[in-house]
């Protein structure tokens, strides 16, 4: 490999800005040209750009700054939003929020495209200075971009990351998928359960006469209905909010030590481990209160209220923010998985979540409304049925979920080997040869 050089990103690239036709005409709107804005960017699951929620016509393009795209063109998000980078899968236009990225020749695309994401704290730092969030095209040009030489170079590195790019996707996919089967199953079991036979009851239509009407629904006539404190445990608090936010601070984060629960860290039905803070040990034993204990579940009372974890006996120890709160059951009453499941998938008790927050600007749940709510509570023998009967597809989408976070790390690292320069790549002889590794 021969030495990389570090061009300005306008030596490799015409850069242009988007533009906005006016909205007061028309014939100028739903055309057949697609017209980007941020919020398709934000919406996009994939790094291309195809269809958009507007269109503008002929009339609509010439009328404005906007310019037709060709398919290839990188699209920068230069307002508010900055940074962000998606690849134009046809022709297209964008609004003024863009600068918009056109290679030239010696400048491969792609390879051009995951330099740019990997640049994205830079574009960052350039807007930061300005009062309105917002970088234009001289700071955008003078980025320098580390280049190799040749194309053949650049294209061998951008295949290699499109390859993991494309493993991203369909782990994404089947993440995705594995959360519909879990949530009709669990839609299925919260309706009907799993009688002693180990089956599914037949349905209230099928056997009217197997269920009972209560104040959330019709259930089965097994099934019992109340708050959490039917099901709290002889001397411990059955809801336990967080510590005040002053109580965890920036000078008590360390590199490592007892594990913090930030609202950020609360997954889907798991810990993200990479959101994960630390503090001391002797600190933590000042928040005391504070640490979980297996089988406890842990509850978002912000933002997404309702988001849910069940506490692993490797977890156990763990500190919980003030955000979040504990929810402690006697476990011969009520199985944690079984109220984590209830808390995610249950239609009647999320509707209940969302009727009883306060909102004032966004979602706020205390112990006063999680304990006003109606929780339906089959026998825990029936409880354990339901729970061993998702196990299979927790199981699998715990599986898909690490894949995942070992995708995602190893696609940060190869950007920074691959796109400084650090490590060289080979390939196969053959020019048609797809198979390229470090």
């Amino acid at each position: 490999m021969g030495e990389w050089s570090k061009p300005l990103l306008e030596e490799l690239a015409d850069i242009s800005s988007g533009g906005t036709p006016s909205r007061t005409n028309a014939s100028f709107w739903g055309g057949d040209i697609p017209w980007v804005t941020p919020s398709d960017i934000t919406a996009s699951d994939t790094n291309y750009i195809f269809d958009t929620s507007d269109t503008i016509t002929e009339q609509g393009l010439a009328s404005s700054s906007a310019k037709l795209l060709p398919t290839g063109a990188l699209l920068l998000t230069s307002r508010a939003t900055i940074g962000e980078v998606r690849i134009a899968a046809r022709p297209l236009a964008t609004n003024q929020g863009f600068k918009n990225i056109v290679p030239k020749i010696g400048a491969d695309g792609l390879f051009l495209f995951y330099q740019l994401s990997r640049l994205k704290g830079r574009f960052e730092r350039y807007a930061a200075g300005s009062t309105f969030l917002e970088i234009n095209r001289k700071d955008i040009g003078r980025i320098a971009v580390p280049l190799p030489d040749g194309e053949n170079e650049q294209r061998r590195i951008a295949r290699i990351l499109q390859t993991i790019d494309r493993a991203i996707e369909k782990t994404e996919a089947l993440i995705d998928k594995y959360h519909q089967i879990k949530a009709g199953l669990m839609h299925d079991l919260f309706t009907r359960g799993i009688g002693p036979d180990g089956q599914l009851r037949p349905s209230s239509e099928q056997a009217p006469g197997l269920y009972q009407e209560t104040p959330i629904g019709w259930m089965p006539k097994e099934w019992g209905f109340g708050p959490l404190r039917n099901k709290s445990q002889a001397g411990v608090p059955h809801i336990k909010t967080g510590p005040f936010g002053s109580s965890l601070k920036g000078e008590h984060w360390q590199q490592d030590g007892v594990p913090v629960i930030t609202i950020g860290a609360l997954g889907e039905g798991e810990f993200i481990p990479e959101e994960l803070l630390f503090i001391s040990e002797s600190y933590a034993n000042l928040l005391k209160e504070y640490r979980l204990a297996p089988g406890e579940v842990v509850f978002s009372r912000v933002a997404d209220v309702g988001r849910s974890v069940v506490v692993e006996p490797d977890q156990n120890g763990w500190v919980m923010s003030s955000n979040l709160m504990r929810i402690h059951l006697a476990q011969e009453k009520a199985n944690p998985k079984f109220l984590q499941n209830l808390l995610s998938f249950d239609s009647r008790v999320r509707k209940q979540i969302r009727c009883k927050v306060n909102s004032s600007g966004r979602d706020v749940a205390n112990g006063q409304i999680l304990n006003s709510i109606c929780f339906p509570w089959p026998p825990i023998e029936e409880q354990e049925r339901m729970v061993e009967r998702a196990f299979s597809v927790d199981r699998r989408l715990a599986n898909e979920r690490e894949l995942m976070r070992v995708l995602v790390k190893q696609k940060s690292g190869l950007m920074h080997d691959l796109l400084t320069g650090k490590v060289a790549v080979q390939v196969e002889p053959d020019a048609e040869s797809e198979t390229a590794h470090v």
